[in-house]
């Protein structure tokens, strides 16, 4: 049954004011045109909604039975024009973020913070994966955006550069020969050496500068976790590839040396990643905007 819905606005209107005339006052339109949408419903539904003979209006049976639905379905309406209006003034809404742990830790925390205590009404929703995870989640739809390791190389994903990392290699005392020295890379060969596992952006990355400066360093364990590696390295497993800040409280305890290479090691960017062509709710743009 192919109804205008604004028959049925004028229906809710004359009954919840208690008249055509007061329906028209309100919808700005003539009492006649309220009378004339009437006839229109009643005629596309083939029933009389009500009963005209009375001084007060009054809802037949079958009036009142559409009413009911009518009323339900304008309250949901409204419901809805709320709710938008409050993820509009962020009283309410979800962000969903991906992104490493150490990244988090060392990166995003202060910003997260920052963003709950400003609305913290919004739900934060934050996903702790590698960054081809997280790629794969923006993918599917499962997060707003990322923060990952650049660079990437992916259709339909854009990417803004947010900071610059310094990764470092770590050592315990263990390894005193090391320290206060700048070795060259290729002599961590003959040390146990702690890396991240081959599916983080970190490892792709640092194993592309061995490959361009052709250096073979093979490593005797594989992490998937940054702050795993510090641990390792600070009681002795060997020497550890990590993100500066992760590393800076055994450092200044003294339970871990930096050990300097002569090669310039790249700085990592880190990015964030986004759907070309899905607008980020306003929730996650404020959030955006922060970062």
């Amino acid at each position: 049954m192919d109804i205008n819905f604004e028959l049925y606005k004028i229906f809710y209107y004359a009954v919840v004011s208690g008249g055509f005339s007061n329906a028209a006052e309100k919808l700005y339109i003539t009492q006649s045109a309220v009378s004339q949408a009437i006839k229109n419903l009643e005629t596309k539904l083939g029933v009389v909604l009500f009963f005209r003979k009375t001084r007060n209006l009054k809802l037949t049976p079958e009036g009142e039975m559409l009413f009911t639905h009518i009323e339900q379905a304008y309250n949901f309406i409204k419901t809805g024009e709320r709710k938008l209006t409050e993820i509009q003034n962020l009283d309410s809404g979800e962000i969903r973020i991906g992104a490493s742990d150490t990244v988090c830790k060392f990166f995003l925390l202060p910003y997260l913070e920052n963003f709950h205590r400003l609305y913290p009404k919004v739900k934060i929703q934050f996903i702790n994966r590698t960054s081809p995870k997280i790629l794969e989640n923006l993918k599917n739809g499962v997060i707003d955006f990322g923060v990952v390791t650049l660079p990437l190389n992916e259709k339909n994903i854009i990417t803004r550069e947010l900071s610059a990392l310094t990764d470092i290699f770590i050592a315990a005392p263990k390894f005193a020969e090391l320290k206060d020295k700048r070795i060259r890379l290729a002599e961590l060969a003959y040390y146990p050496l702690l890396l991240l596992e081959k599916a983080s952006a970190t490892r792709r990355n640092f194993d592309a500068f061995l490959q361009q400066n052709q250096i073979d360093l093979v490593p005797e364990i594989e992490l998937e976790s940054v702050d795993l590696l510090v641990e390792f390295a600070r009681i002795g497993m060997g020497v550890a590839h990590v993100l500066r800040e992760s590393a800076l409280a055994p450092l200044e305890r003294g339970e871990l040396f930096e050990v300097k290479v002569e090669e310039k090691m790249p700085q990592r960017k880190l990015g964030l990643a986004t759907m070309a062509q899905v607008p980020l709710s306003k929730a996650a743009e404020v959030f955006v905007g922060l970062l």
